[in-house]
């Protein structure tokens, strides 16, 4: 009894030890057999061109150290099918056609597979990952949730209308205080270009959030930056420390444009943000801060300057035109708001995120 269950372990432990892959590379292979053979035994009913159904696939679910090989078979195999066929079937109009497509698409599938050794995925793989990354990174704008009494919306648009941008946002709220702190980052560049360096700044930055002092988290970014050594490697930033209790806050600003106040009893936007160096230029620097009080009614917007630069207009420029039309289209009314505002106000050509934060 017990040699009758040996084969069948080894059977489970043989399924166990096959990846993925590699039973996708089985079943592909024999898909290509039986497609080989069709055309061997029914040429006038199974087009050639039927080969670049498994080529395709193989494309879409093999990494690069199983692709070529996958695709330089399947062009193996055509040549023999040619081979056994007579000189007058070979050089039939139909027949060059379809092996000039099988062999332009075979190099076309190598030639992609090449550049994706870098990564060492396949192709869905490789799509997963960036949706992946993609999710993450909108994640990270969601603010936790604050006290009835206060309301806090983000919106996030990249340029070109990507998912992935060079503009985010974090916000934390540090178990133990009554402290919400929100930051908001440009990093230098655009949409998918400046993305996957606005996702490691911004798990560096997701890190130290609520876990140092608000104080030191411009400066541990700055010096994080500085140690990357980027081409590019520079960032923006305005960081929002705000004790719930009292409404008192205080903002620091790394060469980003200032935070607007808006006073409920006046009725006016005051900026409130002395700038500072961007981060990732020089190490060592201080940032200053500019203290307030968010009373009820009043609210704080903080912002990237897509909503406020263009080609044609200077960002002093675009700063007055944001505070102008903001009464305009928010009417005292802040729900909703930063959509609103997003969608009205700033480049389409450049990545854009705003928080709108106010006390009831």
């Amino acid at each position: 009894m017990a040699q009758q269950r040996r084969p069948g372990r080894a059977a489970t432990s043989l399924r166990r030890s096959t990846t993925p892959e590699e039973r996708m590379l089985w079943l592909l292979t024999a898909a290509s057999v039986v497609i080989v053979v069709g055309i061997g035994a029914f040429p006038q009913n199974v087009p050639l061109v039927t080969l670049l159904l498994p080529m395709l696939l193989g494309s879409l679910n093999l990494s690069p150290r199983h692709l070529p090989w996958f695709v330089v078979s399947l062009l193996v195999a055509l040549v023999g099918l040619l081979a056994q066929q007579s000189a007058e079937e070979r050089l039939t109009e139909r027949v060059v056609g379809g092996v000039a497509v099988i062999f332009v698409a075979a190099f076309i599938i190598l030639v992609t597979s090449f550049r994706r050794t870098r990564l060492g995925v396949a192709g869905m793989q490789g799509e997963s990952m960036l949706i992946d990354l993609r999710d993450r990174i909108q994640r990270q704008s969601v603010l936790p949730a604050l006290p009835a009494t206060y309301g806090a919306e983000t919106a996030l648009r990249s340029a070109g209308g990507t998912p992935f941008a060079g503009d985010f946002i974090l916000g934390a709220r540090p178990a133990g205080t009554d402290r919400f702190e929100v930051v908001v980052v440009d990093v230098s560049g655009k949409g998918e270009g400046a993305g996957t360096r606005a996702l490691l700044l911004a798990g560096a930055l997701g890190g130290l959030l609520g876990a140092v002092p608000p104080e030191q988290l411009l400066p541990a970014a700055n010096t994080f930056l500085v140690r990357q050594d980027w081409e590019e490697g520079f960032a923006t930033a305005i960081h929002l420390s705000l004790d719930l209790g009292s409404g008192r806050y205080a903002v620091r600003n790394a060469g980003h444009p200032p935070a607007a106040h808006r006073a409920a009893g006046s009725g006016k936007w005051d900026l409130r943000s002395e700038p500072g160096p961007a981060l990732g230029l020089l190490d060592g620097v201080d940032f200053p801060s500019v203290e307030g009080e968010l009373r009820p009614g009043d609210a704080l917007l903080l912002y990237t300057d897509g909503m406020v630069e263009s080609r044609d207009r200077e960002i002093g420029l675009g700063i007055d035109r944001l505070v102008g039309k903001t009464d305009q289209l928010l009417r005292g009314d802040f729900e909703g708001g930063a959509e609103r505002l997003v969608d009205s106000l700033g480049s389409r050509n450049d990545d854009r995120a705003l928080v709108l934060l106010h006390r009831r």
